[in-house]
């Protein structure tokens, strides 16, 4: 799509900060691709569906023709961003950071088109910086002008240390912008101090401002801050299967957030499965996130049913509910026999509303399901 055709709502939508929406307006109306730049820091080895809030935006403004800019911040990364930390992080070594961005832009190419995207480590400029850059670069933001940072003004009350290398991480961010002479830089809302001082840099290099955005952070599929160590993300490098049941995990709370920010639905529609059976909701949010990474042949292998064996050490004779108790399909005999009676319950196709109907196990396998979203080829009993 032409970027003439694009306007300021396809960069609003979702937004929670864009500052400023005049600026916007104007550089759109010169009807040139706008600059958009992201930047990310290798600190760990993968990213997560997280990450993908920012990258889904930027692939929507890549596909209007705007052009990607993406920062991989080898040299911030050692440095270590202080958004949301209460306490100093390990700083990373050189070779950390470049364990950890081998497996970056691979992951990144799952969603935006990096043959139209432009690639830039930082180091490509830091490393020429002598320490006399440095410190003209540091001369550029005042002491409390940093601290009116809320990080820093929380730890500061916590009497928690900041490391005078902190400070840096800002100015390093902002140092980005103006080397890529940037137009509109993205992130998530806790990046909104980082980002205005891009605009500050710029405005002291006399360049115009960049337009900034933020995007709202979601939490992981248990509520929680999505986290590797919390065990509640959804990494990029998950399997289909793994992805797919990872996404069916979501807090009830969070399935309407996540539709909006990791699929492209239309919000009338979203309003509508959200409205429903959360259950069947959340069926469709896996389903839709794991195509787009995994394809539909992905997605098909993940709802096939799976072959489990007979009930070990059970008789070959057992009442329905029991059985799918047993095979894991219900968590209780309860659950299963409400299930059938409400005929929610089929073995080979045909619906049984009788949890005490006896099912022999014989020379096939049977295919039961329960619900929309449960499912298993029983395999007949081993011999022996």
């Amino acid at each position: 799509m032409s970027t003439h055709a694009t306007g300021p709502e396809s960069f609003a939508r979702s937004c929670v900060d864009l500052i400023e929406r005049r600026d916007l307006e104007e550089r759109l109306s010169a009807g040139r691709p706008l600059r958009v730049k992201f930047g990310m820091d290798p600190s760990s080895p993968d990213l997560h569906i997280g990450h993908c809030v920012q990258l889904f935006k930027l692939r929507a403004l890549q596909q209007q023709g705007h052009q990607i800019v993406l920062i991989v911040g080898d040299s911030t990364a050692m440095v270590g961003d202080p958004s949301g930390r209460n306490k100093l992080r390990p700083q990373l070594t050189r070779a950390e950071v470049e364990a950890n961005l081998d497996t970056y832009v691979s992951q990144v190419s799952k969603v935006l088109d990096l043959g139209r995207t432009e690639v830039h480590r930082n180091s490509e400029w830091f490393d020429a910086m002598k320490f006399e850059d440095v410190l003209r670069l540091a001369s550029r933001m005042t002491v409390a002008r940093m601290l009116e940072r809320d990080t820093f003004q929380k730890r500061v009350q916590e009497s928690e240390p900041i490391g005078i290398h902190e400070f840096l991480y800002p100015l390093m961010q902002g140092w980005d912008s103006v080397m890529i002479r940037c137009d509109v830089e993205l992130g998530g809302t806790d990046q909104l101090f980082n980002l205005i001082v891009g605009r500050h840099l710029q405005e002291q290099c006399s360049m115009p401002p960049q337009i900034v955005m933020t995007l709202p952070l979601i939490n992981g599929f248990d509520g929680r801050k999505m986290s590797k160590s919390y065990d509640n993300s959804v990494p990029l490098t998950d399997s289909a299967r793994e992805m797919y049941h990872k996404v069916k995990r979501v807090d009830d709370a969070q399935v309407a957030r996540w539709f909006e920010l990791l699929t492209e639905l239309p919000p009338a529609q979203i309003a509508s499965l959200t409205a429903g059976d959360l259950l069947d909701a959340k069926d469709r949010l896996a389903a839709e996130i794991t195509r787009f990474f995994h394809g539909e042949a992905g997605l098909a292998t993940v709802r096939e049913a799976p072959e489990l064996p007979w009930p070990k050490g059970a008789a070959a004779r057992l009442p329905l509910a029991n059985l799918i108790q047993a095979l894991g399909l219900s968590a209780t005999t309860s659950e299963a026999r409400r299930a059938s009676e409400q005929g929610g319950v089929s073995v080979d196709g045909q619906v049984v509303r009788l949890p005490g109907q006896i099912v022999e196990a014989g020379a096939k396998a049977l295919l039961i399901t329960v619900g929309k979203r449960r499912a298993a080829r029983v395999l007949p009993p081993t011999p022996g």
